[in-house]
């Protein structure tokens, strides 16, 4: 499913791209102009990241889990992801959700022996959202820039479905549920690049869930491009970092990170 969204994603800008040389001759700004009225934006997108994950078990073993940009491809099963913007004079609120489905089937035998084949499946399902209060601290022709206030959720599930093939009766489904919930402060800024229709995305956030060892950051920079007045699309590398503690008085603790491309599709109102 997310790679039919990134292929459709992909088919939008090189269509927008199009018409604006064949058409367009003047630059599109793609800085937004702070105005008295209501501004609105919805922006869906496809992020690809890499997941890393060390799980502290509440002692001093740790179990990682890595999975590779490629693995992330092969084995995603569902997802949506979409943000949006609602803006009235300096004052806004944005929120950014993101949800994903990651499954992995496979088979081994006992010592070789067929009539002792175990089958697997593991299960991950990642959810993020975002919901921000911002405030534009600066704006000018070639500059935006917003202070950003909020929280953020994020929500690890993972599964494992393993059966003993001779005798599906004999099997093991252990599951885990991780999630917490942060209070973040950030900026969110656009810088245009001479006067052209092409501008360098920056955000940066950092969070806390209360205590040690219980923090959130997040950033993402790269390069978009104004195709119309109302619509603009942007690649960039987003990276989330985050801890979370599960288990028995918290005491296990999760730590991840999950970095990769972005490509964002923006229509502007």
């Amino acid at each position: 499913m997310t790679k039919k969204i990134l292929a459709s994603l992909v088919v939008t800008c090189a269509s927008f791209a199009l018409t604006n040389a064949a058409q367009a001759q003047e630059a599109f700004s793609p800085i937004p102009q702070v105005t008295d009225g209501w501004r609105v934006s919805v922006s869906p997108y496809a992020w690809l990241p890499t997941v890393n994950t060390t799980d502290s078990g509440g002692g001093p073993a740790s179990a990682n889990v890595d999975l590779s940009l490629n693995q992330i491809v092969s084995n995603i099963k569902s997802g949506g992801m979409i943000a949006g913007e609602v803006h009235y004079g300096k004052w806004g609120v944005s929120l950014d959700l993101a949800n994903a489905v990651v499954s992995h089937a496979s088979s081994v035998s006992y010592h070789g022996d067929p009539a002792y084949r175990i089958g697997d499946k593991a299960t991950l399902q990642a959810t993020l959202f975002n919901a921000m209060g911002s405030y534009t601290a600066f704006n000018s022709k070639d500059l935006y820039v917003d202070a950003l206030l909020g929280v953020r959720w994020i929500s690890l599930t993972t599964s494992f479905d393993a059966v003993l093939i001779a005798d599906p009766a004999i099997r093991a489904n252990p599951s885990s549920v991780a999630s917490a919930t942060y209070g973040v402060l950030g900026v969110n800024s656009r810088y245009r690049i001479m006067g052209s229709n092409w501008y360098v995305p920056l955000y940066a956030d950092i969070g806390t869930a209360g205590g040690p060892n219980h923090q959130t950051w997040q950033a993402m920079t790269g390069v978009g491009v104004a195709l119309s007045k109302m619509v603009d699309a942007s690649l960039t590398y987003r990276a989330i970092g985050f801890d979370l503690k599960s288990g028995n008085n918290n005491q296990d603790l999760i730590k991840g990170l999950f970095h990769g491309p972005q490509l964002m599709v923006t229509f502007n109102f």
